[in-house]
């Protein structure tokens, strides 16, 4: 097992690293407000970084999503990646790869996903959708939905085919509540598909929230360093120190989790239990973090306009998306006990 970043890797964390520290700073999210980064977005895919996905596999995009999390930088990154690059990519025909991947490598089409799969989502023979998704993540900047239907089908459905209604999260993610009528879908993929692109998304979003808990972090180390109280810096103190230790050490673990996932994906191992096993760090650890991040900035973290609140509500959103602790950890023991046919058992129910 080995996680050092190849050369294509290094080059592009090192691109992303500097357009997203020089473009999503705090003043330009705060004019935002809840809307996405579309001069971000573009910016990114003209630098080649949704092209690279592809290149670069599940490691690549996770070493990626480090960086937007650290920024908070509010574009689609994580969506398109995990729901449109990679599962096109991977589990699409000969015909919509030559299709739709041009298009989302540069940014042009946007993809995000229905997941995990929804009991009142169902297709037709003539693959038409009906159901009701309550609320999906980037859904009113993309133009593609990845839609999990309750046989754990995947059907690619075009946004404006849909009925979006805005719905706004503490985390701002341009989501929408997703309503399927008699909605045309095209097929993606057969056997197996769900199951790849779920474990896929979970650990592409446990990277984000390695990089969310990394820049609150970093803020509280900031604030510690600089803010004195009787004299003394308040870094100085060891609960503080050891707060931040903690945190750090909690960090480590969604890292080193989301990266063994990824790279075995990208080798092509089976990757679900890592899956599982990241996505619970990044649940029951983030939300620590970003808890330690707003406690270590005393009065300040309480600041609704104070950047560091900022990851607080990024890290409470990821702690629950596609799946909180203690439902992880329960399909990872359904797993491990008893294999294949349990977890889908108990996915149905």
């Amino acid at each position: 097992m080995d996680f050092t970043p190849t050369e294509e890797q290094s080059a592009a964390l090192e691109l992303a690293a500097r357009i997203f520290s020089d473009l999503s700073t705090p003043e330009r999210l705060t004019a935002l407000g809840t809307d996405s980064d579309r001069e971000l977005w573009k910016e990114l895919c003209a630098a080649g970084l949704g092209g690279a996905v592809r290149e670069t596999g599940l490691l690549g995009l996770v070493l990626l999503l480090e960086e937007q999390g650290r920024r908070t930088a509010q574009v689609p990154f994580a969506a398109s990646g995990a729901y449109g690059l990679l599962a096109v990519a991977s589990h699409g025909t000969a015909d919509q790869r030559e299709r739709l991947l041009p298009a989302l490598e540069d940014g042009t089409e946007v993809a995000t996903g229905a997941f995990p799969a929804q009991p009142g989502v169902r297709a037709d023979a003539a693959g038409r959708l009906t159901g009701t998704v309550g609320w999906v993540p980037w859904l009113r900047d993309a133009t593609y939905v990845l839609v999990a239907a309750a046989d754990h089908g995947l059907w690619l459905v075009r946004a404006e085919d849909a009925e979006v209604e805005p719905v706004e999260l503490t985390a701002p993610w341009s989501a929408g509540r997703l309503v399927l009528d008699g909605t045309p879908g095209e097929r993606l993929g057969g056997a197996g598909a769900y199951d790849d692109v779920l474990a896929t998304a979970r650990t592409a979003f446990a990277g984000l929230q390695a990089g969310v808990c990394a820049g609150s972090l970093a803020r509280a180390v900031e604030h510690t360093s600089t803010r004195e109280q009787f004299g003394k810096p308040l870094a100085a103190k060891q609960a503080v120190l050891l707060r931040a230790a903690d945190a750090y050490m909690d960090i480590e673990a969604i890292r080193v989790t989301a990266y063994e996932a990824a790279w075995r994906r990208d080798e092509g191992l089976d990757h679900r239990a890592a899956s599982l096993t990241a996505a619970w760090w990044s649940s029951e650890a983030g939300r620590r973090v970003v808890h330690a991040g707003q406690h270590l900035h005393g009065g300040a973290g309480a600041d609704l306009d104070h950047p560091v609140h900022r990851h607080f509500l990024w890290g409470r959103q990821l702690d629950a998306y596609l799946g909180g602790g203690a439902e992880l950890l329960a399909d990872l023991g359904e797993l491990i006990a008893h294999g294949d046919d349990a977890i889908e058992e108990g996915e149905r129910s």
